[in-house]
């Protein structure tokens, strides 16, 4: 059988688990006062635990590299070992440095061989880039296999100390010191850890492999303007300022790198490009929705999953909920981590059989990029 295969996937989730309720014994209070937005926003994205690769005094217990590392290991075997990797593709919202990059950082806790690697940095897509580079490199005959990883180490950038700053020169200016939601929002949305997948040129044998049919990417930025973003801040006109234009002081006073969300544009936009997008890559491929056996979407929020399933009846798309596979409850929102953490609970529950279809959906909010990949069961 010819083809791009996914046959092996792992992953590694530091430490135990975190309740809401235990979030800011990690995280801690900005200016001491508990988060008035933290309850909403729970409440709205559903999640019950996730995992921070820091402990409650926020020291790290693991770098990104470290846990993508540590998570790839897991996909070596007999047939497999690292030194027979050939290509490394690793991507990242948040990478340990600006350089060296994500891929060689990952390379060098690996201690592998010599390798081929590539670093798509970005938010929840970057797996997925990292996938079809991965793919189109066995597909064209470059290699025979590939380790390809999403991974975050968000919970670092949500501490409160790195607010102290703004909260002091609010207080300051005489105003009071509570940060914007679009900042407080996005530190109750997001987890760490680390997934891996292992592409090869055939299918195994004795174990479930996943053959990739068809995997599209498309950016709508050209339309829309930045949405979820760091290392910069928004202007009304919105546009984005980068971190280079502002003094070393600024970076602090104004929170220059913490992560920031345009909830208002984010409700408005994502769902409905996602599903003309999905809408025209159906019409081209010929592909008959009812066919898949499951469909695994990256929700950021539980509020997504009926906005999706209203949204994609207006496109005679029916997928109903029995098909639907998340665990966006139990592990929270991984950023470029979560598709394939999905594929790896799914590839070892045990309920897959031979010919069923699976449906991958990631949309990614930054300035609003999609990725859909269809897999066959083999």
């Amino acid at each position: 059988m010819q083809g791009v295969f996914i046959t092996k996937a792992s992953k590694f989730l530091p430490n135990d688990p975190i309740s809401n309720d235990e979030m800011e014994s990690y995280l801690g209070m900005i200016d001491g006062v508990p988060s008035k937005g933290k309850g909403l926003t729970l409440r709205n994205n559903g999640i019950k635990t996730r995992y921070y690769s820091i402990d409650k005094q926020g020291n790290s217990t693991h770098s990104n590299a470290q846990m993508t590392a540590l998570a790839i290991e897991q996909l070596m075997d007999e047939e497999v070992s690292k030194k027979d990797i050939e290509l490394l593709a690793c991507g990242t919202t948040s990478p340990d440095n600006l350089l060296p990059s994500h891929a060689v950082m990952v390379h060098g806790e690996l201690k592998c061989g010599p390798v081929e690697l590539i670093s798509p940095s970005g938010a929840c897509c970057a797996s997925m880039q990292a996938l079809k580079f991965g793919y189109n490199s066995i597909l064209a005959g470059s290699t025979t296999n590939a380790v390809v990883t999403g991974s975050e180490k968000l919970s670092s950038l949500m501490l409160a100390e790195h607010f102290e700053k703004e909260t002091e020169r609010l207080l300051e200016m005489d105003k009071n010191p509570i940060i914007s939601f679009e900042k407080d929002f996005l530190r109750w949305m997001l987890s760490d850890g680390a997934s891996a997948l292992l592409l090869e040129n055939k299918p195994r044998i004795n174990s479930v492999s996943l053959k990739i049919e068809w995997l599209e990417i498309k950016s709508y930025a050209n339309q829309l303007e930045t949405c979820m973003y760091a290392g910069a801040d928004k202007n009304e006109d919105g546009t984005t300022t980068g971190w280079k234009e502002y003094s070393s002081d600024a970076w602090l006073d104004k929170s220059i790198f913490a992560f920031k969300q345009d909830v208002k544009l984010l409700g408005r936009e994502i769902v409905p490009i996602g599903t003309k997008y999905l809408k025209e890559i159906l019409d081209k491929k010929e592909f008959d929705i009812n066919t898949i056996s499951y469909f695994l979407p990256h929700l950021s929020s539980e509020v997504f999953r009926g906005k999706i399933a209203e949204e994609i009846v207006k496109y005679d798309i029916n997928i109903p909920q029995e098909k639907w596979f998340t665990n966006l409850t139990r592990i929270g929102n991984v950023g470029s981590g979560s598709i394939f953490l999905m594929v790896e609970e799914l590839m070892k529950s045990g309920k897959l059989k031979a010919g069923e279809k699976i449906l991958l959906m990631v949309p990614e909010s930054a300035r609003f990029s999609y990725a859909y990949c269809l897999l066959t069961v083999c």
